[in-house]
């Protein structure tokens, strides 16, 4: 740094600062993009996740679809390289729509599903008598605590087409076979 000042000196080089508004310029900028109502919105908006799960003699698989603030969409085609039975198809549907929306930052959800196996023992209409669907409904219980809100409700399958689509596009085929849903 002496060495720069010294041979800028003959020059007659001198440097002025340029004042605080190009500091006030940058404080302005981000308390504008984070007001609290925005962030109080976002915390207060309820996370929507529709999820199916299916089973075949092809394989396993999983249709989630998570609707979050300003419009965010998330679909996923999640297949299996394990088998699975159908109603461990909706329980595993159910913990990987779960982790996505934990992953995203809900804080408020609500759960879809049109499987009564799932939602009666979620709710504690019902209560699971398989020790595998047990182990299931154990590790719901868990994620659920990650969530300020969380409620599960029963849909009839036409309000939860879109996700059938996708977890019957996930369990018929083979794995890393690409396929899209028109």
């Amino acid at each position: 740094m002496v060495r720069w000042a010294v041979e800028l000196s003959e020059f007659d080089i001198r440097y002025k600062p340029r004042g605080p508004i190009k500091g006030q310029v940058y404080d302005d900028f981000v308390v504008e993009l984070s007001s609290t109502d925005a962030h109080q919105e976002e915390a207060n908006f309820r996370w929507v996740l529709y999820v199916d799960g299916s089973s075949n003699q092809e394989g396993s698989g999983v249709g989630v679809i998570l609707e979050g603030p300003n419009g965010l969409l998330i679909e996923q085609a999640l297949w299996f390289a394990f088998k699975a039975s159908n109603n461990q198809a909706e329980y595993e549907a159910l913990i990987a729509g779960m982790l996505l929306a934990k992953e995203m930052g809900a804080r408020s959800l609500v759960a879809k599903s049109d499987s009564l196996l799932v939602t009666g023992p979620v709710t504690g209409e019902y209560q699971a008598t398989d020790p595998q669907m047990d182990a299931y409904l154990g590790y719901v219980q868990i994620l659920k605590g990650y969530f300020a809100v969380f409620e599960l409700v029963h849909v009839p399958r036409e309000q939860n087409a879109r996700a059938n689509l996708l977890a019957k596009l996930a369990s018929s085929g083979k794995g890393g076979r690409q396929r899209k849903v028109i």
